[in-house]
Formats: structure tokens, C-alpha cells, sequence
């Protein structure tokens, strides 16, 4: 895709009058409408509408079907759920407004989320359920759930067109296509193919000369350049950095509690120390079954060194990272933590939703109340670490944290003097802060242990800690399958047998939901399109035989991340086109097939790291822990903790209610909640990021020197410009009418750096730059 002269003027033009910038929104890609779909608006539906509209409802509210996308269309006694287009006279919007009708009828749902609803019905309403509404009947008579019958192993099926295929899941692939009459675009050309190699592998951007070398290999032998690409991205340092980051939204990883509901934030000045254990389990291959049980059980796992010991200690911070509520006036204080802890396992291991069962059974999924009581009786039985809590006990008391052994002691910077100071509310004096129990730079981390005394939960009656019932020996979810259930020690939590049940090779979820997660950070989009969501009301899987191959592929293997990502890239299907003819994308509007590959905009991370990379200011060298690893405080008295940073964006600080200024544009998640799927927008305040943020402005303006030094007339200087940003050479045209841009701008501004800066921004701005195809 090349630039045009129109829009580097445009952009140009707009950076230099230095004011407001007028945006039309464009036409949003289908895959946006469907992301913010799957991630706003059916889990609303699942969770407040479909006990009342849905086809096993036990009485139909209003003859309103809600679980079906014909359902919304129909609309139901009072007429059509929706006017595309029209919010404010859609019966749906004045329903959650609570008007004429009140939905849901026990009490409003909140302002964002009805907001939510809004966008919807103003982006068209988009719905990619397709046919019936799933039940758990399923289409079988076994009445069991599609994603907890046991993974098959099935056979390679057969193709018509046998030259196309280069391993097992093009043939999948291809078979799902000639099923339906369609067939494959053409390959991706080298250049599309290695920029997407790259931000998929690394999460940066090749560098020209890398470029020019692989368009020289493929012209000599494709299949063999590639292989060779590949294995030295997955080799790369900047793998785990890529494929953590992407871990650590599903363990909703954050440097602070978030918003405690009293407006109260404590650091968690040790959290770091599971960030980075996470990037080098990605870097050293460690086998995703191993990962399980290390986060789950890493304090019980043996250890053959200190080195080891910490990392397995490290590890359980995974558990640790629940953004609480206060507990002032909470008596479900300690089950909210517990909640929080069968959620990210339930939802981030297994995609189910486990913790939906807490005040009864679960409405949709075959999860019995009792089932969650018995893995709460796991967690009940297990201390949770982490920390002092901003020395403020009406957030949450102070805990123990691990002591590491093989880790250094590092001590505050000798002139470090806190300036955050906690004050009594009644008196406004400030408050005593208690001496440490471990010496200045003892190195700690969160995480878990077993306690001294475990046992059993009791159930809480509709979710109230004070309202007990029988006692639930503990457990796991029944409805999985495990014909041998593992014992739990009667004196250990049962964390230990937790992680040993999730990855037996007889676990129906655990590496689906691992794979798709792959599938889906690749493609974008899951074979699965609701990865952290595998219930009844779930998406179904749009190739459920190449799921279950990968699936048995990837415990065959042994729970190779990298042997199973490897595997995919080099599929032809990975490495298909994003362009395809018009008949090809009526035939295949959403991409269902996969007859092309999704072109996808970068995320957050990928254009703040490609932006230092262009600017030749990245610094590769990871970061030595975090801008809070000696700050105990409350970030809402703290105001912005961030500071310039040239690190990858994996080691900015990722405090929950306050996320770094740079990434904050482009969907960052709140990192309150397992997150395995991003939001996708595209809205205005973007692109007035992209112009007026000081960080881009600053890059911009770190290019310009880069051209100004190194190069000596405007010719070299564009091109170099191009190469930085875009990783390829201007063609003629955009050659010309960039100089003349610099020309025109140096005359109107009389500074040659700011001429040449305001070209770099408007290539920094492009959208070239910010989607690979």
C-alpha cells in the first residue's frame, strides 16, 4: 500500500497549523464491528438477557429472543429490538434507560454499558451470530457441550486441489473452503509477508536492509527465506516480550490494585518480577503445561536451586493480582479475592466461566454452585500475598510477600525520598507508617502459599460470606470429564492437583483454549472468537477439526508455544494475502474461510515500540524493574507516576486506573479482568493522538535530527525517512512531493528541523505505518 501525496499534505498541513484536526471517521473494517461485538455487547446479553430472551428460557419475556441474531432482527410483542442507526428510537436503548420498558428489571445496567449499546446500534448494529442459538443440547443427543467432549485426534482430510496445500492445516483449511465453493486468495508478496512476520513474532517493525534481504532470499528459494525468518524470530530475544505481553492481558497484569471503589489505588511496587518471569518463559520454550503449574502451584513444585525456587515463588504472583474492592464494610472481602482466582483460572485456562456459579448454579454452562464452592474450598485454603496495600487498611490489610534468595538487594537511590504522604481523613494529619518487616532492598514478590490450616468451603448463600451452608469438599468441575479425578491432599490446598488436572492429556479445554489463543494473536481472530469464553453461549469454533489437530498436536509436542506458533507461519494459509477479489470478499465477507489473511491494525504496544524503533531511539536492553519497585503508595494521591522511557512498551508501568499516557489511545485494556481479546476502535481522538501527543511529536522530531546527520540533500533524506518509517523506498512521485512538502513547510515555519519533522510525523501518522496487511 503506498502513500499518497494527498494525505502527507493533508497530515502535513494539519501538524503544521499546530491546531485541532478536523477527522471523518472512514468506514469501520467488518472485523472491528465484530471484535467490539464479542467483547461489549454478547457477553452483556449472555450474562443480563438471556435467562428471560433466549430459546431455553424458561418463560420467553415479551416473545423478545435475544440469542439469536434473527431473534433481534424479528424483535418481539412490542416490535423491532433496533433501528440501525437510531439508538434513541431503538426499543432496546429506551429498555436499558429504563423508559417505557426497564431492562434488566432488577436495576439499571450501568451508564457505559448502555453507552455501549449505543455505539453499537450508531456502527449498524453488527451481529455475527449466525444460525440457531446454541443450547446445551447442542446438535447431538449427548446433551454435552461441544468444547468438553474430548479432544479427537482428527484425520488429515482430503483436498481437491493437493498442489496447494504445504502441511496439515492448509489441508483443514482448504477442505472447509471446497466445501463451500470458494477457494484461496494469492500468497502475501515478501514484503507484506516479513512486516507481518515480524510485529506477529517480535512486535516490531523489520528494518529496510532486513527487508531487502529476505525479497532477495524469496526470489531464490520462498519456502527456505521464510523457514529461516522464522526461526530467528522465534529465537530473538524480543519473542517473549511479543508473546508475553500477550500472557499478561489474560492474567490481567498490573502494577497497581486499580480503583478499590473508595478512589483508593495501592501500588504493587513487586509485580514486576511476574512480568518478567513471563517473558522469559516465553523465551525459554517452557512447556505450557509447566506454565500452568508453575503460576497455579509454583510455591509446591521441587526446586533444585535458589535461582529455580524464585522463579516458582515468581510465578504464583498470577494469583496474586486480583484488583480488589475495598474491604471497608466488605465482609465478602476474602471471596471476592477467591472470585477473582477461580476467574482467571476458569476463564484464562479453561475458557469457562466458572466464577458465573458463586450465588447459584450457572445459568448457562453445566457448572453446579457446589462445583465452585468446591475450588473455592482450593483458594479459601491458600494465602494470597500481596503486600501492604499502599499502607492502607481499608483497602486491604498487609501481607507477607515471598522472599527470594538468588535475587539481588537493591536498595532505594541514596537522596529517594517519598513525597506521597498518607494523611488521616478525620484529622488531616499524616499517618505513621509502620516499619517494614524486611530490610530496605530485600528483594520480594507476590504470589501464594498454602496455609497453615486447610479445609473446605462452605457455600455462601447467594454469594454472602455471612450466610453459610454445607460444606463442599474440594474439587473440580465435574462436567470436564476426567474419568480419574485427581485426590487432593488433605493437607495441601489442592492448588498442586489443580494444575496436575487441568493439563492431563484427557483435559477437554485447557489446550484448546491454549492454541486458539495462538491461532487468534496470528490471524486475528480465534478459531473460537470468544477465547475466554467456551460455554453454551460462546462462539463455536469455525474449523472445530483443526482446532482439536492443532489441540492434540500441541500436548504432542509437548506444549511447545514456539513449535506450535512455528507450525501455523508456515502454513500457506498464514502466509495468504490480505487483498482478495471483490467476489472473493462477497463470498467470504467476515473471513469465516479464512480464504485471506486479516489485514490488522497494531496495538498499542507495537505502534509505541515501532515508533522508538523509526526514530533509531529504542532501547532493546530490558528494562531492571519498574518505576514503583520501592514506592508502597496510593497512586490517586501520587498524580502521573510515568516518565520517558525508550524500553519496549512490555516494561513501561502498567498501573490499573492510570495506564502510560503513550499506549492509552489504542485500546488498552483496564487489566482488571482476564482479557484475551483486546477492544478494536477506531474513533477520532486516534488520530488526535497521533498528531498532538508529545511522545509522536518527540519522535518525530528525533527522526528529523537522524535525516539531518547523517544524510546531506533532501533526496537521500526522504528516502531515509521512508526506510526508518515505512521499511521500503518512495517511489517517484511521493519522492518529489515530499521534498516539495519540506519545502513548503521550511518556507512557512523558517526552521529546516521542524520542516523535516512535520514530514516525519505526517509518514508516523500513515496508515500504512499503523496496520500490517
Amino acid at each position: 500500500m503506498k502513500l499518497t501525496c494527498h494525505f502527507l499534505a493533508l497530515a502535513a498541513a494539519a501538524v503544521v497549523a499546530g491546531g485541532a484536526i478536523a477527522t471523518t471517521r472512514a468506514a469501520e473494517p467488518s472485523r472491528e464491528n465484530i471484535t467490539f461485538f464479542e467483547n461489549r455487547i454478547r457477553p452483556v446479553l449472555v450474562k443480563h438477557c438471556y435467562e428471560c430472551h433466549a430459546k431455553d428460557a424458561e418463560e420467553l419475556g415479551g416473545k423478545l429472543l435475544l440469542d439469536t441474531r434473527d431473534g433481534l432482527l424479528k424483535g418481539g410483542e412490542t416490535g423491532p429490538a433496533f433501528v440501525s442507526g437510531k439508538p434513541d428510537e431503538s426499543l432496546l436503548i429506551q429498555a436499558l434507560r429504563w423508559q417505557d420498558i426497564q431492562m434488566p428489571p432488577e436495576e439499571p445496567l450501568p451508564e457505559n454499558v448502555i453507552n455501549d449499546f449505543v455505539t453499537w446500534i450508531n456502527r449498524g448494529a453488527v451481529d455475527p451470530r449466525t444460525g440457531d442459538a446454541p443450547t446445551q443440547a447442542e446438535d447431538s443427543n449427548d446433551k454435552t457441550l461441544w468444547s468438553l467432549k474430548p479432544i479427537t485426534n482428527p484425520a488429515v482430510p482430503e483436498v481437491q486441489n493437493q498442489d496447494w496445500a504445504r502441511n496439515p492445516i492448509d489441508r483443514f483449511v482448504l477442505a472447509r473452503m471446497e466445501s463451500a465453493g470458494a477457494s484461496p486468495t494469492t500468497d502475501a508478496e515478501p514484503r507484506a509477508l516479513i512486516r507481518r512476520l515480524s510485529f506477529d513474532l517480535i512486535g516490531l517493525p523489520p528494518s529496510f536492509e532486513d527487508v531487502e534481504q529476505f525479497v532477495a532470499d524469496c526470489k531464490n528459494d520462498r519456502a527456505m527465506a521464510v523457514e529461516q525468518l522464522v526461526d530467528s524470530l522465534l529465537a530473538s530475544p524480543q519473542f517473549g516480550e511479543r508473546w508475553g505481553r500477550h500472557w499478561l492481558d489474560v492474567a490481567r497484569y498490573g502494577e497497581s490494585n486499580g480503583n478499590d471503589g473508595l478512589g483508593r489505588n495501592p501500588t504493587f511496587p513487586h509485580a514486576w518480577r511476574y512480568r518478567d518471569y513471563v517473558i522469559d518463559a516465553f523465551n525459554s520454550d517452557t512447556p505450557f503445561d509447566r506454565f500452568v503449574a508453575e503460576q497455579i502451584a509454583g510455591d509446591l513444585l521441587p526446586s533444585n536451586s535458589d535461582e529455580q525456587r524464585d522463579r516458582h515463588l515468581i510465578a504464583t504472583g498470577f494469583l496474586a493480582m486480583a484488583a480488589k474492592p475495598a474491604k471497608a464494610m466488605n465482609n465478602n472481602f476474602d471471596m471476592d479475592v477467591v472470585a477473582d482466582q477461580i476467574d482467571v483460572v476458569g476463564r484464562g485456562i479453561m475458557g469457562l466461566s466458572v466464577a458465573c456459579a458463586r450465588c447459584h448454579d450457572h445459568k448457562f454452562d453445566p457448572v453446579p454452585m457446589r462445583e465452585y464452592y468446591a475450588m473455592a474450598g482450593i483458594f479459601t485454603s491458600t494465602e494470597t500475598m500481596w503486600g501492604v496495600a499502599g499502607h492502607e487498611n481499608l483497602t486491604a490489610t498487609s501481607t507477607s510477600l515471598h522472599v527470594l534468595k538468588a535475587a539481588p538487594k537493591v536498595l532505594p537511590p541514596a537522596d529517594f525520598v517519598e513525597t506521597v504522604i498518607l494523611t488521616e481523613s478525620a484529622t488531616g494529619l499524616s499517618k505513621k507508617i509502620p516499619k517494614s518487616q524486611w530490610p530496605a532492598g530485600t528483594p520480594l514478590a507476590m504470589g501464594v502459599r498454602d496455609k497453615a490450616k486447610t479445609e473446605d468451603a462452605k457455600i455462601n448463600v447467594k454469594g454472602d460470606a455471612k450466610k453459610l451452608c454445607d460444606v463442599v469438599p474440594r474439587g473440580f468441575v465435574s462436567a470436564c470429564g476426567i474419568e480419574e479425578p485427581v485426590a487432593i491432599a488433605e493437607k495441601q490446598s489442592g492448588r498442586l492437583e489443580l494444575a496436575q488436572w487441568l493439563t492431563r492429556p484427557g483435559h477437554p479445554l485447557t489446550a484448546r483454549v491454549a492454541v486458539n489463543r495462538v491461532w487468534q494473536h496470528l490471524f486475528g481472530e480465534g478459531i473460537v472468537a470468544t477465547p475466554d469464553d467456551f460455554g453454551v453461549y460462546g462462539a463455536r469454533p469455525t474449523h472445530p477439526q483443526l482446532l482439536d489437530h492443532l489441540a492434540t498436536r500441541f500436548v504432542q509436542d509437548g506444549w511447545s508455544v514456539k513449535r506450535l506458533i512455528r507450525a501455523i507461519v508456515l502454513s500457506r494459509t498464514y502466509q495468504l494475502s490480505s487483498t482478495a477479489s471483490q467476489e472473493l470478499l462477497e463470498q467470504d465477507s467476515t473471513n469465516a474461510l479464512l480464504t485471506r489473511h486479516n489485514r490488522r491494525r497494531l496495538d498499542a504496544e507495537s505502534i509505541r515500540d515501532a515508533m522508538l524503533a523509526a526514530s533509531g531511539q529504542l532501547d532493546l536492553q530490558p528494562a531492571d524493574g519498574s518505576l514503583i519497585r520501592h514506592r508502597d503508595i496510593l497512586v490517586n494521591l501520587a498524580g502521573n507516576l510515568h516518565e520517558p522511557s525508550t524500553k519496549r512498551s512490555v516494561y513501561l508501568c502498567y498501573l490499573r486506573s492510570s495506564p502510560p499516557p503513550e499506549l492509552a489511545a489504542f485500546d488498552l485494556p483496564e487489566f482488571t479482568t482476564v482479557t484475551g481479546k483486546r477492544d478494536l476502535s477506531t474513533i477520532p481522538a486516534q488520530a488526535l493522538h497521533m498528531f498532538n501527543s508529545p511522545f509522536v511529536i518527540a519522535q518525530s522530531e528525533k527522526l528529523s535530527e537522524l535525516l539531518l546527520t547523517t544524510t546531506e540533500n533532501d533526496s537521500a533524506r526522504v528516502a531515509l525517512a521512508f526506510q526508518q518509517v515505512l521499511s521500503r523506498a518512495p517511489d517517484q512521485s511521493e519522492l518529489d512531493q515530499a521534498v516539495e512538502l519540506v519545502r513548503l513547510t521550511n518556507s512557512e515555519l523558517e526552521s529546516e528541523n521542524k520542516a523535516w519533522a512535520t514530514l516525519c510525523q505526517a509518514l508516523l501518522t500513515a496508515n500504512e505505518f499503523r496496520y500490517v496487511d
